[in-house]
């Protein structure tokens, strides 16, 4: 067997840069809305987009999904920033996590950051759930609601997959990278078309959903859908109750412990904030944020995924992994409690050709998508170099 090229690059949680708590910037991508919540209420500072993308969307006729539900019009909604070369060797893939919009990649984006619209053609794609791709909310009868099929991360990567080669006459890719479940949509990329890309960058997720992952996300949904309002997903109007109480649990496992022990959510622009303040308008935020079955379906793709199950892999995610061909650089958060560093630290060794960089940040999850500029900065250096071919070779 090969020896595997793995490099930990390896840093403390508690360096001085990931203690900056003077910027307050809550981006976990599923909160547009509500960023714009806690912007108005002065919780902190919202970053704008530089450049903004053009929106599209993608219709495929009968779409079958792994479940063997055939949907008659899946949608698939995606924006691109800049254009094809003529070389068509310069087209990036940015998949989306949990309910994020395309613009959820703003972080790495722009002028001197990793990702130059300029010289890079950026497809930035939604998925399966989040209220604009084909979703329990806006999918007719009868297949709406709780009726949805359960799409699982393969259905995502099978279904862009014939975005870009069906409408964008994309064949090949310089680069698939992904945050959390678009982290999971990046291995999932190399195993099931390991010759399609040059690389993959992997930040805050891993190549399965364990069973820790699970329990925790089953725990959301039952707090969720204990709202009798909720009625088993036959709901008439948003099951507020059931929303705040997902909020809350989703709230305790999206940062880390030492972020609220050092109480980084303190901001001078706003002296009077209060625990209780901030911890209420994460619960809330969600009630405006997405359709209670949209949630709930994301969180069921998310449970589902695992790379092992990809013919011809009979569930072995290890042999699956051993698959994938090309540089990973594969970035965690040293404090994410959804994808914990150990199971990156499990997954690496089976990569032919890894570099494994946690992020040393105290933003848990967030971490792994730049929600503080010490962290984005760190992103954005090391993601640069990998796709300068600077960083591949341990």
């Amino acid at each position: 067997m090969r020896a595997r090229k793995v490099r930990d690059i390896s840093h403390r949680a508690s360096a001085p840069h990931s203690q900056n708590p003077s910027v307050f910037l809550p981006c976990y991508p599923v909160w547009r809305g509500l960023n714009s919540l806690l912007a108005s209420d002065s919780i902190g500072l919202i970053m704008k987009p530089a450049i903004e993308p053009v929106q599209h969307e993608f219709l495929i006729k009968d779409f079958k999904t792994e479940s063997g539900v055939v949907l008659p019009e899946a949608r698939v909604a995606y924006g691109t920033y800049g254009h094809s070369n003529g070389a068509g060797d310069n087209a990036v893939l940015l998949a989306s996590s949990y309910m994020a919009k395309f613009q959820g990649y703003d972080w790495l984006i722009g002028p001197g950051k990793a990702l130059d619209p300029s010289q890079l053609f950026l497809i930035s794609t939604e998925m399966f759930g989040n209220g604009r791709s084909s979703s329990p909310s806006n999918t007719p009868e009868p297949l709406h609601g709780p009726r949805f099929p359960v799409t699982t991360i393969r259905d995502n990567v099978e279904a862009v997959y014939r975005l870009l080669t069906e409408a964008l006459h994309v064949h090949h890719l310089a680069a698939v990278i992904g945050f959390s479940m678009g982290a999971q949509q990046a291995f999932q990329w190399a195993v099931s078309y390991p010759e399609f890309m040059d690389r993959i960058v992997a930040t805050a997720g891993t190549a399965k959903t364990y069973g820790h992952g699970v329990v925790r996300l089953e725990g959301q949904i039952a707090a969720l859908t204990a709202d009798e309002n909720f009625n088993g997903g036959e709901y008439t109007a948003p099951p507020e109750r059931g929303l705040q109480a997902f909020g809350t649990v989703w709230t305790g496992w999206l940062l880390s412990q030492e972020w609220w022990r050092r109480e980084l959510w303190r901001n001078p622009a706003t002296p009077d904030l209060t625990f209780e303040q901030v911890v209420q308008r994460y619960s809330t935020g969600f009630a405006s944020v997405g359709d209670a079955n949209d949630l709930i379906l994301q969180m069921r793709t998310w449970q589902k995924h695992d790379v092992g199950g990809t013919p011809p892999f009979k569930g072995d995610a290890e042999e699956a992994l051993r698959s994938i061909k090309v540089p990973v650089l594969y970035m965690p958060s040293e404090t994410d409690l959804y994808f914990p560093l150990t199971d990156a630290r499990y997954e690496a060794p089976f990569l032919s050709q890894c570099n494994l960089v946690p992020v040393p940040s105290l933003w848990g999850h967030t971490g792994g998508r730049g929600s503080n500029p010490a962290d984005a900065t760190f992103l954005n250096d090391h993601i640069a170099a990998f796709m300068d071919d600077r960083a591949h070779a341990p």
